[in-house]
């Protein structure tokens, strides 16, 4: 009975919680959009209010830090989030984004990812080599959609520039998120076999980078196949909202074949988007339902805000007063625009404006929080591998390098006419 209380408790919480956060989520992100700043800025600065009342005297939120429930919905937000930007991501776009786009996409990973090792070790030398290749992962992100928005404003987003950012980005995405399967693979590594990370060798990374590379294959080849059976027999469905529902289940399934094989679910959820094209459930779309991302815009719209939320949550803002933090934050923010600048040096073609390019590679943005609210929840021997105060840093660069894109952006096109 006691138990039954508890779990009462817990859930009395996630309820009035989730209805605090989704509410104050949209407030945070009109607020934002308002300012021509993308909503997920708002939400991760609400977050950050709700976060820390406690230094204002507020303690009623502070047992939301650590809430099950909420940190279950909050997962789950990243994992159709993630559901959604592989919808959006056309494989056969993919696969032919060109080699400028491919050039930049790859200098826009390798360069900020060693630029953000390497400052890592500089200015943490205690953190293990685990933290640091995080703290670098988190710097390979790239969101265009305020970059987008902006070109758009515009009146550029038919330009070559244009085309090379959105092709870059979406590649982009996809090293960047088998990065993050293998950066994960190691932790996975390190935590089942109770090996210090020292103790990780060239043979286990070798083969846990196999495996990622394995099941992301496996997993487009087999999912397209997979994909086009299932459809094919859903389609003899006639309760509403079967379309939907086919899709999200086949996304959480491969997010959990994902997860025990030691990858990120948001890894499997990803390639799950990819896989499905509009032309395996053409027979929905035929008698009438809607397509599959806009049956989901309501509930990504609902539930992935959760997430940023929580990861704005866990920002203590009482780490900003350490000169250390502040000082790693804006060295870490620095390499974050340098190493996208790198990206320019990747076209090919003539005649077109570099630094623009760059420029349009800097906002972090959504997969970058992703990767360093991921670093913060795993545990190596007991401890995160990220710290919270550098979970903080990497928080505070997303933001700022969203904030100076589109200024710099329309610096970068005016300076071309």
């Amino acid at each position: 009975m006691t138990h039954g209380v508890d779990i009462s408790e817990v859930v009395r919480q996630a309820i009035f919680a989730l209805a605090l956060i989704i509410f104050a989520a949209k407030c945070g992100g009109e607020l934002l959009v308002r300012m021509g700043q993308p909503a997920v800025l708002g939400e991760l600065l609400i977050g950050v209010a709700l976060g820390n009342l406690g230094l204002l005297g507020v303690t009623a939120l502070e047992p939301l830090r650590d809430n099950t429930m909420l940190r279950m919905v909050a997962e789950v937000g990243a994992i159709l989030l993630l559901f959604e930007v592989g919808l959006e991501s056309d494989l056969v776009q993919l696969l032919a984004v060109g080699w400028s786009a491919l050039l930049v996409a790859a200098l826009g990973v390798v360069a900020p990812m060693a630029l953000g090792f390497w400052v890592s070790a500089w200015l943490m030398p205690d953190a293990g080599w685990l933290s640091h290749l995080f703290v670098g992962g988190t710097l390979t992100a790239t969101s265009v959609g305020i970059t987008a928005r902006v070109l758009k404003d515009l009146g550029k987003a038919n330009t070559k520039e244009a085309r090379i950012i959105l092709g870059a980005a979406v590649a982009d995405d996809v090293i960047g998120l088998m990065l993050l399967a293998v950066v994960s693979g190691l932790v996975t590594v390190a935590v089942a076999g109770a090996v210090p990370v020292s103790g990780i060798g060239w043979g286990t990374i070798s083969w846990i980078i196999a495996k990622a590379c394995l099941f992301l294959g496996v997993a487009v080849v087999a999912g397209r196949r997979g994909a086009q059976r299932i459809f094919a027999y859903a389609a003899r469905l006639k309760v509403a909202g079967a379309l939907l529902a086919v899709c999200v289940c086949f996304c959480f399934v491969v997010a959990g074949m994902a997860s025990l094989a030691g990858l990120a679910p948001i890894v499997g959820a990803f390639a799950a988007g990819v896989v499905l094209e509009e032309v395996q459930y053409k027979p929905f779309v035929e008698r009438g339902e809607r397509r599959v991302e806009e049956m989901l815009f309501p509930i990504t719209t609902l539930i992935a805000p959760v997430f940023f939320v929580v990861m704005g949550m866990r920002v203590d803002v009482r780490s900003f007063a350490s000169a250390k933090v502040l000082g790693f934050a804006a060295v870490v923010t620095l390499v974050a625009i340098i190493g996208k600048q790198v990206c320019g040096l990747g076209v090919l073609e003539s005649g077109v404006n570099r630094w623009a390019i760059g420029v349009g590679m800097i906002p972090r943005g959504e997969v970058g929080l992703i990767f360093a609210g991921l670093g913060s929840s795993l545990l190596v021997q007991g401890q995160p591998v990220l710290s919270s105060t550098t979970f903080s840093a990497l928080v505070l660069m997303v933001m700022l390098t969203t904030f100076i894109t589109p200024p710099l952006l329309k610096l970068a096109m005016a300076r071309e006419r």
